[in-house]
């Protein structure tokens, strides 16, 4: 397995000091990673910038590990839904462009009346749509367990069984379970045969004393994000599972806690590479 650190973990700073794709890439370098995740949400001028960001992951010898595109079906509005597609349509040939096969997905946000019934046939139906490219390009569509609408491990894998394609497969997030009130280590022994990516993530539950903004769970609990090891994932069986099935693929740090960003991603990945060892 490949150690990789999403540019979100280093959301905080790429803020505050106005960082590019290629800053992020540097700091990967410095850092001695392998890999690097990136997102659609951070390029100023992606036509400009793309060559330069292949240039600069062949110059630090730095590989993308996936690419994410920040996609949602849920819409009543068909338009909305068309747009979604022609996304991730594109998300595809960025991912060929960088050279990895992994585009992160989403499913959709939870926002006015609309529930996971409403918007499944939405979800899948975009999806089919966007498989019939990626099975052309070979590049897996990983839907991450994301957010409080489609988080569940139960969701994701009737969403992969309907689209029904070898490349629709899962973004397997170790933290995010927490958010929808479900153990990490049962959500990955029913989705361990369908991750081809993975988010190395850590919760814990906020305290009743603290004054700082957490992420609110689908019951209304507030949680903080932690460097891996300091929250209530079991990264250990996840890890040993992963070793189970034969899994080479990437795990991608994604911190979101109130640390430093970059101090707490160099304490993630040492803590990661322990644990690989």
């Amino acid at each position: 397995m490949k150690v990789s650190v999403s540019m979100y973990s280093v959301n905080k700073t790429v803020k505050q000091e106005n960082w590019s794709v290629l800053d992020f890439i540097e700091f990967a370098s410095d850092t001695g990673l392998e890999g690097v995740e990136l997102l659609d949400i951070y390029w100023k001028d992606k036509e400009q910038e793309l060559e330069l960001v292949k240039d600069a992951l062949e110059k630090n010898n730095v590989e993308v590990s996936a690419y994410d595109v920040t996609n949602n079906f849920v819409s009543e509005d068909p338009k909305q839904r068309a747009l979604a597609v022609d996304k991730v349509i594109d998300g595809i040939k960025v991912a060929k462009e960088l050279g990895t096969n992994i585009v992160r997905v989403f499913c959709g946000d939870l926002h006015g009346d609309l529930t996971y019934e409403d918007g499944q046939g939405w979800i899948v139906s975009g999806l089919k749509s966007c498989a019939k490219v990626a099975e052309e390009a070979e590049v897996y569509l990983a839907i991450e367990n994301h957010g409080l609408l489609a988080g569940r491990s139960e969701q994701v894998e009737e969403i992969i069984h309907q689209v029904d394609s070898p490349f629709v497969r899962s973004t397997f997030d170790t933290g995010n379970f927490l958010l929808v009130h479900q153990d990490p280590k049962q959500s990955f022994d029913r989705l361990k045969e369908k991750i081809v990516h993975v988010h190395f993530k850590d919760f814990r539950m906020k305290e009743p004393s603290e004054d700082v903004n957490g992420f609110r769970s689908i019951k209304g609990k507030e949680l903080i994000g932690t460097i891996p090891g300091d929250g209530q994932v079991d990264l250990d069986y996840i890890v040993n599972g992963l070793k189970e099935i034969g899994y080479h693929g990437w795990l991608s740090i994604e911190y979101e806690g109130l640390d430093e960003p970059i101090e707490a991603n160099k304490e993630a990945v040492n803590r990661l590479r322990k644990l690989l060892d």
